[in-house]
């Protein structure tokens, strides 16, 4: 499902126009962005967190090379599912016959 489906459903499930329903979900990837750059973490109660996650500095080799690099501690972008999500997922029919 692509972010136009995603637009499409809204729309048609609450009888907002597209225009309004793509606005107002730009705004909320563009907060999500901002806010998670600033270092803050985005808690939705019964879908999920969107959070930063600390990754420790390493030493990768390049194998093409033969050397090694340092790769220091950074931050990456997260998402970590709610407890209802997850049983939502594990419990649809559908997602066990697209695994079978």
């Amino acid at each position: 499902m692509t972010k136009a489906d995603v637009i499409s459903e809204i729309a048609d499930k609450t009888g907002i126009p597209k225009e309004d329903v793509s606005v107002t979900v730009e705004a909320f990837f563009n907060i999500v962005k901002s806010s998670m750059a600033d270092g803050s973490n985005i808690y939705v109660r019964g879908f999920g967190s969107f959070v930063n996650k600390k990754r420790k500095k390493k030493i990768a080799r390049n194998i093409s090379k033969n050397t090694a690099i340092v790769i220091d501690e950074h931050y990456v972008p997260s998402f970590k599912p709610s407890k209802v999500f997850i049983d939502k997922i594990k419990s649809s029919p559908k997602v066990k016959e697209i695994n079978s």
